[in-house]
């Protein structure tokens, strides 16, 4: 690891058939990465219920240590397509320093969300990432309102002028023009408070464009056949986001690096890792030399 912390986030898509394609290829493509941290929604137990999650056999094939969080479990009957299981969330990285649970607001019977923080080392000083997934729902807008100003909330109770750029990754199911994506940019006011968060694509490329695919940052993509099942929710859309804190004048938290990833197909029926694209950013950690 050097001046710049590589973090992938992906939404691995639970358990979904070809799950071992799936996994193998989400570990190919990383390990071309070769990324520091990766934050993992909609992780699963290998069986559906307990035991070794997706995210431990990511974390296996690229040699690094995963930390598991389940966000929401449930019994048969209660979810409408699966039987008895649970979801989380996780963060694969080479070791960890300490991490946190925060359950965010609106919690659903099958559909309950959290926000998972670790703290990594690095070669200056220890950083903490976040990874979470908002409500998916194109009319939860509001919950979602609700849910961005826990996680900043517990973030900034991290934060200070001297510290080290916090790293916030996941899958927001928003679009940058949300109200609540546009919070986190500093951009509009929610329950009275604002913050500022940079959003990594945006540090780097022009907005995306819908129908132009990972080149214009779009990861929920019609180009991608395994978003098929879930096209009522609205296509090519760029909901997957790594944010960084406000970059120091030090030079801590510049945004070096920042593309859609995990795009590589695989087969005569062309599978991608997920369902989703993954986005990959390089961020500046270690001051400027003086």
């Amino acid at each position: 690891m050097g001046q710049t912390l590589r973090v992938v986030t992906l939404n691995f898509w639970g358990t979904e058939a070809p799950l071992e394609r799936r996994i193998a290829l989400a570990v190919k493509q990383l390990r071309a990465l070769a990324p520091d941290v990766v934050c993992l929604q909609e992780c699963r137990p290998l069986n559906g219920v307990s035991g070794p999650t997706t995210a431990d056999r990511i974390a296996e094939g690229l040699g690094f240590a995963a930390h598991y969080a389940v966000a929401v479990s449930w019994d048969d009957g209660v979810h409408a397509k699966l039987p008895a299981g649970q979801e989380g969330l996780a963060i694969i990285a080479r070791g960890f320093l300490e991490t946190r649970v925060l359950p965010l607001p609106h919690r659903r019977p099958a559909d309950a969300r959290l926000l998972l923080s670790a703290q990594v080392a690095t070669d200056h000083e220890p950083v903490w990432i976040h990874t979470t997934h908002l409500h998916y729902r194109l009319a939860d807008g509001v919950a979602r309102e609700d849910q961005v100003l826990a996680i900043d909330a517990a973030i900034g109770e991290l934060r200070t002028d001297t510290s080290p750029p916090q790293i916030l990754c996941g899958d927001m199911n928003a679009t940058p023009d949300s109200d609540e994506m546009r919070f986190l940019r500093g951009l509009t006011t929610l329950g009275g408070r604002r913050t500022h968060f940079q959003d990594a694509w945006l540090r780097l490329h022009r907005e995306c464009v819908p129908g132009d695919g990972p080149a214009q940052g779009i990861t929920w993509s019609s180009e991608n056949a395994l978003t098929r099942p879930l096209r009522s929710l609205d296509i090519d859309r760029r909901i997957d986001y790594v944010y960084v804190t406000s970059r120091k004048k030090d030079g801590r938290g510049t945004i070096h690096a920042c593309e859609v990833a995990l795009t590589e197909r695989e087969g005569d029926d062309g599978i991608c890792a997920s369902d989703h694209y993954a986005v990959m950013a390089d961020v500046q950690v270690v001051p400027n030399a003086p």
